[in-house]
């Protein structure tokens, strides 16, 4: 019965009772609330690691470019690879090699 009594004098005080209300506001009500920040700090930690992968990809981009344009030799090796370009006196076969499960499948096929 003290114990109960001891509560309620506490829970009478409207300090109290104005400091829990404005905690519980600010941490589950308000549009700045705990869990909202929380949420927001995933998002941001994800966005730096991202950012620092593109500025991986960008410095790697920087030196292909870099040694494509310095050598002749390299631009061409590059432009034949990727963009399949030729000269007019050749011919350009491409080589697709297929994964077991493709070859599996296509003998399925055929069967």
């Amino acid at each position: 019965m003290k114990i109960l009594h001891k509560v309620y004098i506490i829970l009478k005080n409207k300090y109290i009772i104005t400091t829990i209300a404005f905690i519980i506001w600010m941490i589950f009500f308000d549009a700045n609330s705990m869990i909202n920040q929380y949420r927001l700090n995933k998002a941001l930690e994800k966005v730096k690691k991202e950012k620092e992968f593109y500025i991986q990809e960008i410095k790697q981009d920087k030196e292909t470019a870099n040694g494509l344009m310095s050598n002749q030799d390299n631009l061409e090796k590059f432009a034949r690879e990727k963009f399949l370009m030729k000269r007019d006196n050749e011919d350009v076969y491409i080589i697709i090699e297929e994964n077991k499960e493709q070859k599996k499948e296509r003998i399925q096929k055929n069967k």
